[in-house]
């Protein structure tokens, strides 16, 4: 049992899997923005984001290009620092809790324990894509 344990966590396509459940959120949310560019803008301008064009194709870029950049396995350091550093900067604008009263700060505090969360996962995944390749040139 532990060997077969032990393939599968060391399979491809677990880590296939597992990078895609990391960015699914990210290429979700990035191309909805992309397809509906003013959607997008309406969501920066509400953050107090202006030029909300602007703002919004930097985050259409990063979520975007992180995702594919994890999913592909490569610089997923750059990638995980990208998005995680998309995450800080969203509790600091829209998740801040602390300046919040009532159910509004409540829901704000879940949204930004949810993104430390998630900013975690990305950490090991770079750690992991860090091993991975670690492992691989070792053995060959």
């Amino acid at each position: 049992m532990q060997e077969m344990i032990e393939k599968v966590l060391e399979s491809r396509w677990l880590w296939l899997v597992a990078r895609l459940c990391l960015v699914g959120v990210f290429l979700a949310s990035g191309l909805a923005k992309l397809i509906d560019f003013d959607g997008g803008m309406a969501e920066m301008t509400a953050a107090g984001l202006s030029p909300a064009g602007l703002f919004n194709g930097l985050v259409v870029v990063t979520l975007l290009s992180g995702a594919v950049l994890i999913l592909l396995d490569r610089v997923v350091w750059l990638a995980a620092g990208m998005l995680g550093g998309f995450l800080l900067l969203t509790i600091l604008i829209v998740h801040h809790f602390w300046s919040k009263t009532g159910a509004d700060a409540q829901i704000s505090m879940f949204f930004a324990m949810e993104h430390i969360a998630v900013i975690g996962g990305l950490m090991i995944a770079a750690i992991a894509s860090h091993l991975r390749r670690l492992v691989a040139n070792v053995s060959d």
